[in-house]
């Protein structure tokens, strides 16, 4: 059976239970409608350890976030994705979500890797800003070595000179050879990096574009981060779209996806 178009969407970090139960709620309805058209998972950060200051909000940590994705998994039968960063927190947390997340900065960390390919759950590997494409090839037989059986690749962007990223499309072709499915980080791929001083700065006003050509260029996924106020975020507030700029997007994506 031929699989549809998904969508992984939530805010960057579980900051309260009321902005994750609001997203989580405003993506229920949304896809509930796309039943066979689309799928989603609910992904959320417990712990953000790759912050630009000591002073940025790293999350509510390991125990509390993860009691907040399974209320999202029990209140609406959504599948869950939240990032680890360490061989423990791939053992604790494997458990209990569907989908393990490696950070870009740790794509290479071999026993985080494999920690994360022996949890039993679905791996996605963020390629690092610094890598080509094809280099992650090794990260992805890192991850299956523990015996994972699906792993996804997701492009976020390439350092293009200081405090740019920039989304080179062809690297979603060269990955999907690697991967069971390649996702294309909308909102990451437009951060500034330390453009705001003491945090990131971001293009989220681009987020619609770069979503519509990621879909027409055939990717299996997208990656949109969401929050009721965006400019009230804890984290990632320059990057992050409202829910609903989210909910245009999804449908203008779908308009456009390649062979659907």
């Amino acid at each position: 059976m031929e699989r549809v178009p998904l969508f992984i969407v939530g805010p960057c970090s579980l900051e309260s239970r009321e902005v994750v139960m609001e997203v989580a709620g405003f993506a229920s309805e949304l896809f509930g409608g796309l039943d066979g058209i689309a799928e989603w998972v609910f992904k959320g950060s417990f712990l953000k350890d790759n912050r630009t200051s000591p002073a940025g909000y790293r999350g509510p940590g390991l125990e509390d976030g993860l009691r907040l994705l399974e209320e999202v998994s029990d209140s609406f039968g959504a599948r869950t994705l939240t990032d680890i960063h360490s061989s423990e927190q791939a053992g604790l947390a494997g458990g209990r979500v569907d989908v393990l997340q490696v950070p870009a900065f740790l794509c290479r960390q071999t026993s985080l890797l494999e920690a994360a390919g022996a949890s039993g759950t679905v791996v996605n590997i963020k390629k690092g800003q610094f890598m080509s494409p094809g280099n992650m090839k090794g990260s992805v037989e890192k991850v299956r070595s523990s015996g994972c059986r699906e792993v996804w690749l997701t492009e976020r962007g390439t350092f293009f000179g200081y405090g740019d990223l920039v989304v080179d499309l062809r690297s979603l072709s060269v990955m999907r050879d690697l991967a069971d499915r390649v996702i294309l980080d909308v909102t990451h791929s437009l951060q500034l990096p330390g453009a705001a001083g003491e945090s990131s700065g971001g293009r989220s006003g681009l987020a619609p574009a770069l979503a519509r050509a990621g879909a027409a260029w055939g990717v299996d996924g997208l990656f949109i981060e969401a929050h009721p106020n965006p400019s009230e975020a804890l984290s990632d507030a320059a990057t992050m779209v409202d829910l609903p700029t989210l909910g245009m997007m999804v449908r203008e994506s779908l308009d456009h996806w390649a062979g659907t």
